[in-house]
């Protein structure tokens, strides 16, 4: 696929109703982006396989979901606000005055492209706090200080007491949790890749401080992690592990991989996280909180700082890549065509059914029953019904978006219940009874 592959995905999400810029008539905001009907669907499958993968199916993690507003204090305590808080270094053109951070050159030379023939010259570095910042209380006066989250990590790290106390685990047990994140990004760039506001998903798994345990826990969690990544419906050639270098790592891992997804618009980059915490934040956040967050170990009457396992990624992140892996163009009967090769867990929708004319009483009535009939059984599957344009249209549309199912109720229909079921990324039909129906699709 050429390189124009992110401005296709871009433009068939606005189309087809996947992703749209930010309150757009009136001018919207860099890095921010609204899910139309299709989107938020591919958003919930994707975070629904994230939650049962990693939470729901094992009986070693709790779900939570913290807030979004914390106090300062919480920021001052993870090292997010302070010498080694969440900053950028940014630089100013002198010329038209605009911002940028320094240590993305490809910003730095899109902007000195848009000033053409005029040489840019710049500021010297200064260090930016990305945390978005806000007030709580009646009055300027007496209001406190308050952050938007810049990572829902932290929520899990404040209630690590309370899940203690609540749950009684046992070690190791990991807390998991989907939620926003706000960044105040200077140069939010990629469609969905860099955005200021995004959600996370990810798992703290608490361990015994133990130098083995600590690499047996973050190998599995790595492999976990691409495992499941994977079954988003990758190929392996476009994923890898890649481990930060020392000066790279941030101020609390003590060790840290990603998994990277090989982009047309800028190579390999980060889709996920596999941090090693160590105690960093358990013990940072009992000592700003003069609140014991130590564990008590039943077996050998010791207590301890737990240390942390971190698996955390982007879910706007894995949507993005997700479209940009599942774009294809073929040729189908002699006819060009784009279709979205989705995996059928996350697709938007699951099935589409379509009555072979629409102004036949008798085959649409037929095509409604079939349709309520499934709707009924498929329980969490999304179908759709569509009876807009000629056939092959309606093929086209539902290829387009990545309905891994077409399902035509013609005339043979009203004889012997059976229907036509096309599959996506061949186009092949094959005739099946109704009774047949939910299986196929199932499966």
């Amino acid at each position: 696929m050429t390189n124009d592959l992110m401005e296709k995905v871009v433009s068939l999400c606005k189309r087809r109703g996947f992703v749209f810029p930010g309150s757009e008539i009136h001018g919207g905001l860099s890095g921010i982006y609204d899910y139309g009907p299709l989107g938020v669907e591919l958003r919930h499958n994707i975070k629904q396989y994230f939650w049962s993968k990693f939470i729901a199916d094992r009986d070693d993690v709790y779900g939570m979901s913290a807030a979004i507003l914390m106090p300062a204090k919480v920021w001052e305590a993870s090292g997010h606000v302070g010498k080694m808080g969440l900053v950028d270094p940014v630089v100013e053109c002198k010329i038209c005055h605009e911002r940028v951070r320094a240590d993305q050159p490809e910003a730095i030379s899109d902007h000195e492209a848009t000033h053409k023939k005029e040489k840019v010259e710049w500021s010297e570095p200064k260090i930016f706090n990305l945390l978005v910042e806000t007030k709580l209380g009646a009055s300027e006066e007496t209001a406190n200080k308050a952050y938007l989250r810049g990572e829902i990590t932290q929520g899990v790290h404040v209630n690590f007491k309370n899940i203690l106390d609540s749950m009684h685990p046992k070690l190791p047990f990991g807390i998991g949790q989907i939620g926003k994140a706000f960044r105040n990004e200077i140069t939010p760039r990629d469609f969905l890749f860099r955005q200021r506001e995004f959600e996370q998903m990810e798992v703290q798994y608490y361990i015994k401080p133990d130098e083995e345990e600590g690499k047996k826990q973050f190998e599995y969690w790595k492999n976990f992690a691409m495992e499941w990544y994977l079954d988003l419906g990758f190929k392996k050639e476009n994923l890898r592990f890649r481990q930060h270098a020392d000066d790279e790592r941030a101020h609390y891992a003590k060790d840290a991989w990603d998994i990277e997804y090989n982009t047309s618009f800028a190579g390999w980059k980060e889709a996920w996280g596999i941090h090693h915490r160590g105690d960093w934040d358990l013990k940072r956040h009992s000592e700003y909180s003069n609140t014991d967050l130590s564990y008590f170990d039943e077996e050998t009457k010791q207590r301890f700082i737990p240390w942390d396992i971190e698996c955390s990624g982007g879910v706007d992140r894995a949507v993005m890549f997700v479209l940009m892996e599942a774009y294809t163009e073929d040729t189908l009967g002699d006819e060009p065509r784009v279709y979205l090769k989705l995996a059928p867990h996350i697709a938007p929708i699951r099935a589409a059914v379509f009555p072979l004319l629409k102004n036949k009483p008798e085959l649409v009535a037929k095509a409604r029953e079939v349709y309520e009939s499934l709707k009924l059984s498929a329980n969490s599957y999304q179908l759709a019904y569509d009876d807009n344009g000629n056939i092959g249209k309606r093929y086209r549309r539902q290829d387009e978006i990545g309905t891994p199912h077409c399902i035509t109720i013609d005339f043979t229909t009203l004889e012997d219940d059976t229907v036509t079921l096309r599959d996506r990324d061949t186009g092949e039909q094959e005739r099946i009874q109704i009774s047949e129906l939910l299986s196929k699709i199932k499966a």
